[in-house]
């Protein structure tokens, strides 16, 4: 690398640090309606350390604390260009956790950091072995990096998604079965679904053991159970709660309810396995045909082929 080019990045780092020194500077920086409120609150007791970030995961915390008003900036930014708040909300809610869209966005922000951070670490390799440095090449590849970690850490929040979901029904036919076995012998819907919690873990039991702490908060019970069935965009699970509601609104029978929609589902996981084996049925004919039987005949030809060629001589 020529010393005027290696000044030049210099001088680029050097003023892009510049840059950020002063536009995050106290005098330049916008004053938030939390920092004009504080002075006059500062009297209120902190809440406790053990129960203020207990939900909250550690890299974000570091994060905010370390690069708080760029991450913020930055998750700004995404939110503004992405956009889509409903489906990230509605997909969050569905994960099941506690996660707030601003931290999902924080975290895309962290995931392009990272992206970017690698390209530019393949940059700088490619750089080094070349001797040279095409900067259209090496913008490119940084951009790419940046928006693959950004639209990386959606698509695994995606995929998050499904795989709860898969984990919902493959235990829905169980926990199905154990209500309508408690509800048989004579319990009610409330009281069964805090056995059936109690006694047994999960996906779909700790959604079921929420709604049922809620409404002992104060929330009733059918809007607890209804908002499980906002939440999910599973049609089975959605047709179970509406049935736990129904018992519990109008005192129906329930047992035969909830056998009917286990087998429902559990004919449904047939199916899907069925449509699995076909589709990997397909696939391994790939090898098959790509390379186990050009190397076939390529044995049984090549005997035949050395004779002809070795007559011709």
């Amino acid at each position: 690398m020529s010393p005027s080019l290696t000044g030049m990045l210099l001088g680029l780092v050097a003023a892009g640090g510049l840059i950020l020194a002063v536009r995050y500077a106290p005098p330049f920086r916008a004053v938030r309606l939390v920092d004009r409120l504080a002075p006059y609150v500062h009297d209120t007791p902190p809440p406790s350390r053990l129960l203020g970030t207990a939900t909250e995961p550690g890299l974000l915390v570091a994060v905010r604390r370390v690069f708080g008003p760029v991450i913020g900036d930055g998750a700004r930014l995404v939110d503004r260009f992405l956009g889509g708040r409903a489906a990230v909300r509605r997909r969050l809610d569905a994960l099941g956790g506690e996660m707030t869209v601003e931290d999902f966005r924080i975290e895309q922000v962290v995931w392009g950091g990272l992206g970017l951070l690698g390209s530019l670490v393949v940059v700088g390799v490619g750089t080094v072995a070349a001797g040279s440095l095409n900067v259209l090449s090496a913008g490119l590849v940084c951009v790419a990096g940046l928006l693959g970690g950004v639209l990386g850490r959606d698509w695994w929040l995606t995929q998050q998604v499904n795989q709860r979901e898969e984990l919902l029904l493959a235990e829905f036919p169980v926990i199905a079965e154990l209500l309508a076995l408690a509800v048989t012998a004579g319990e009610s819907p409330t009281a069964a679904i805090a056995r059936v919690t109690r006694l047994s873990g999960g996906e779909l039991a700790r959604e079921l053991g929420n709604a049922l702490g809620r409404a002992r908060a104060g929330v009733p019970l059918t809007e607890a159970l209804q908002q499980v069935a906002d939440r999910t965009s599973l049609d089975p699970l959605a047709r179970f709660i509406d049935g736990l509601l129904v018992a519990i609104e109008r005192g129906t029978p329930l047992a035969e309810v909830l056998r009917a929609q286990a087998a429902d589902v559990r004919e449904a996981g047939k199916r899907r396995l069925l449509e699995a084996g076909g589709r990997k049925e397909i696939a391994m004919m790939v090898p098959v045909v790509f390379l186990v039987l050009p190397v076939t005949v390529l044995f049984a030809l090549f005997p035949g082929l050395i004779s002809i060629v070795s007559l011709a001589r």
